[in-house]
């Protein structure tokens, strides 16, 4: 997780959905988070930042019922699959995409953690923003964030274009869908990259759960 709340920390919303899903399927959740500040706090009624200073690990505790680990002490030997959803904490404190698009810089520990599951060709499900994170890891690698024309429905659409301009193929995909790239065991889907309603989102992320859940 990356925080809790849209516009600084993880989707509240999306996470709720891939644990209840992963509940579903069976599946025994561990959640970290790294043990740093947040980039800024932003108050959610009025969407504007405030001087207050927040920790992603204190702040995801709160989606996690304080059942939450450091990100640190992940052990990818001891886990079949990685998970990560959306929200701008992704762009924000686990990397620097909010303020320098395919140009950022991502946090080493989630890249070590990233890079980990990848060359033990362990699943990794990635919904919302969060595909930037592989984008920008993995060259060549397919992914979708929904659609790649902006418009109402889809009004991050550009982030198609930037993920494109990193050498990844963007799969243009409906908010109920996922896209996998078998090759290099990647699961993802747009939830709140799309103009939805929330049950069409929480589809989606069931849909990549099952997946992840699937392949691993």
């Amino acid at each position: 997780l990356a925080g809790c709340g849209v516009y600084d920390g993880s989707e509240i919303h999306e996470s709720s959905a891939v644990l209840v899903h992963l509940s579903r399927e069976g599946a025994q959740a561990e959640v970290y988070a790294p043990d740093v500040d947040q980039m800024h706090v932003v108050d959610h009624v009025k969407g504007q930042p405030t001087q207050e200073k927040r920790n992603v690990l204190v702040e995801s505790a709160r989606i996690a019922r304080g059942n939450i680990k450091d990100l640190a002490k992940l052990d990818v030997k001891g886990l079949d699959a990685l998970i990560i959803p959306g929200g701008f904490g992704v762009a924000k404190n686990l990397s620097t995409w909010a303020t320098q698009g395919k140009d950022c810089v991502i946090s080493k520990a989630v890249e070590d953690v990233l890079k980990a599951f990848h060359a033990a060709r362990k699943p990794i499900g990635l919904c919302c923003i969060s595909p930037v994170l592989a984008a920008k890891l993995f060259p060549g690698c397919e992914l979708t964030v929904g659609h790649d024309t902006e418009c109402e429905k889809w009004p991050y659409a550009k982030t198609a274009e930037a993920m494109k301009e990193l050498g990844c193929k963007h799969v243009n995909k409906h908010v109920t869908d996922i896209h996998v790239d078998a090759k290099n065991k990647l699961v993802t889907t747009s939830a709140f990259m799309c103009n939805a309603p929330i049950h069409e989102i929480y589809d989606g992320i069931g849909k990549m759960v099952k997946e992840v859940v699937r392949l691993a």
